[in-house]
């Protein structure tokens, strides 16, 4: 067959005298139809994909809601066409009288002989008169229904295994269904958007099950514990789940500024908390300050003139199944990493100059891999500065430290450590510093988090907002996935957030941070980034263009295979904890200076 026929009219002849069909412009129906088709008795071959049509047959005594999701959800080519006929409700009535007087004339000859009763002759007794009742009072109609399933394949293989998994689904769910034999090519017209039904394979349904066949569905993302990240946009359902109960901890949010990306962490961060999770945060705008102070959490000003100071020299001291050695080598990897990014690269000499630098610098502090090092004072950067400058080879590498030991940059590493992170809640906040050097304070303060979280093992979060500032230096890039992909070990979750996609992506970390996060969050993106991210998440169509109409707090939220849109929602007492919006935050702030006046 040359054409799909039946989408030709079905009088396709040339009037007499009119121009032939290749003289006249080609029709809709031309431009859709396949080169060619090839039907076969349980199968139809259409431009060289293979199909196969399904009808089903029998149905269970109750429908659950929801029961055809598994094959809706199937990553599979279908189809799926639910045919629904109206049934004359006073025909059947009528018909309904006749069949309850045979039912109830069977139980009484059965009762009259004094056989035992049987309960399914009872019950079908009861259910027909129940369904007579509402049928009468117009609270049910019924339906001639007809499921029609079409699967795809490049061969007759990988028919029969669609076929198989769909068959499993439906049997267990008592749906059983048979192949249109010799009806194939009646079943593709039943399936396609053609609003007809040339199978005419029915099962009679009322309204209360015909209900369940209701097809627009959605993964939901529930479990019993955990908290409440949003809800379900398609079907209102609430997303909640624990973190801590997947593969790993980790997540990533990407979303264009004012998207609602930190104010989602916010809220998980405040009903974290309320379960005994401690979370540490990277603030590089200061927007969690509030935050802190309402939760009682500890707030960490870090610039070059505030009164917190992390020693980058500090050593975590060594656990009981640790050999010392390991821990003080592992730490002069880091420094060098760290002297990398302050020193704006070092050569393979300058590397080894360093290397050999460090090492004394400990040693004059009793500090070597045989020692027990978790009571010592560890040295400082002006210590290390005056071991160097005794060494050969060291002229270029003193003349760039000294900004950091003696000069304007001198106020934030170069002191000891005075701060404490064995709290419930603490923020570091970059704000103040400047942005040449915010790339280094972050590398020194994760470093600095990760030897504290390996000295105590309680459940964590780490939020890193602004993420691509640790993405611009493969040196922290690598130390932040370091802490990723080993965090597990240690229950803590990295949860990180950027605005600046393309600049996460270009690191070469940037996608196994991806992939090493169970989960992601995806809000609304700007055009230039959507082909990106549509890559990267391998996105349909549908849902980028979801992403770029998404309002303020909505997009796509993925956990391990599932994703679902997702609304976040706030009850009014987070919201005032939480908002970063500049209205709303000067009303607070003008609210809480009526109040304080007040009481004065």
């Amino acid at each position: 067959m040359a054409l799909f026929d039946f989408l030709q009219p079905k009088n396709n002849q040339t009037p007499e005298g009119a121009p032939s069909v290749s003289d006249q412009l080609l029709t809709l129906t031309d431009v859709i139809a396949p080169s060619a088709i090839n039907i076969g008795p349980r199968s139809i071959n259409i431009s060289g994909m293979s199909a196969r049509v399904y009808y089903a047959v029998a149905y269970p005594r109750y429908l659950t809601e929801g029961w055809m999701e598994p094959i809706l959800n199937l990553e599979k080519e279908l189809d799926i066409s639910i045919v629904i006929h109206p049934i004359d409700t006073s025909e059947t009535l009528k018909k309904f009288q006749k069949k309850v007087a045979e039912v109830q004339s069977q139980i009484n000859i059965k009762a009259e002989k004094g056989e035992v009763r049987d309960p399914q002759l009872e019950a079908a007794y009861r259910n027909l008169e129940e369904l007579r009742d509402k049928l009468q009072q117009s609270e049910e109609k019924l339906f001639d229904v007809g499921l029609y399933i079409t699967i795809y394949g490049e061969n007759d293989a990988a028919l029969n295994k669609a076929e198989n998994d769909i068959k499993g689904i439906l049997d267990a769910r008592l749906v059983y269904i048979k192949p249109a034999l010799f009806q194939q090519e009646q079943g593709i017209q039943s399936t396609l958007p053609l609003a007809t039904d040339e199978l005419l394979v029915h099962s009679k349904f009322n309204s209360s099950p015909l209900s369940s066949f209701f097809p627009f569905t959605s993964f939901d993302l529930t479990s019993d514990t955990g908290v409440l990240y949003g809800v379900n946009r398609h079907n209102s359902s609430l997303v909640l789940f624990d973190r801590f109960s997947l593969t790993n901890y980790n997540s990533v949010t990407f979303a264009t500024s004012g998207a609602g990306k930190s104010y989602a962490l916010k809220l998980e961060i405040l009903r974290s908390l309320m379960f005994g999770t401690e979370v540490i945060v990277l603030d590089p705008e200061r927007e969690y300050e509030y935050l802190a102070e309402a939760t009682g959490g500890r707030f960490f000003n870090i610039s070059l003139s505030s009164d917190h100071h992390i020693n980058p020299f500090d050593l975590p001291p060594p656990l009981p199944d640790e050999n010392p050695r390991d821990i003080l080598r592992s730490h002069i990897i880091e420094l060098i990493g760290l002297f990398r990014l302050m020193l704006g690269g070092l050569s393979p000499e300058e590397e080894t100059v360093l290397d050999l630098a460090i090492q004394e610098t400990y040693a004059l502090k009793d500090i070597t891999g045989d020692s027990d090092f978790g009571s010592q004072e560890p040295p400082l950067l002006s210590d290390f500065e005056m071991v160097l400058a005794g060494m050969d080879g060291s002229a270029s590498l003193i003349t760039r430290l000294q900004k950091y030991t003696s000069g304007t940059w001198s106020g934030f590493m170069n002191q000891p450590t005075n701060v404490d992170i064995n709290q419930k809640f603490v923020v570091f906040s970059l704000r103040d510093m400047e942005d040449e050097l915010k790339t280094i304070a972050m590398y020194i303060i994760t470093n600095f988090i990760w030897g504290s979280v390996r000295r105590r093992m309680v459940k964590r979060l780490l939020v890193i907002d602004e993420a691509w500032w640790m993405m611009k230096s493969e040196d922290t890039a690598s130390f932040l996935f370091s802490m990723a992909k080993r965090g597990r070990k240690y229950y803590l979750g990295i949860a990180t957030i950027t605005q600046d996609v393309d600049d996460f992506l270009r690191s070469p970390y940037g996608v196994p941070m991806i992939t090493n996060s169970s989960m992601q969050f995806l809000m609304k993106q700007s055009p230039t980034a959507i082909d990106n991210i549509q890559k990267t998440f391998n996105l349909t169509d549908e849902e980028k263009f979801l992403l770029l109409e998404s309002n303020v707090g909505e997009g796509i939220f993925f956990v391990g295979m599932k994703h679902v849109a997702i609304r976040i929602l706030g009850s009014y007492t987070e919201n005032q904890i939480i908002t970063s919006d500049p209205a709303q935050l000067l009303q607070i702030k003008k609210a809480r200076e009526e109040y304080q006046s007040s009481r004065m």
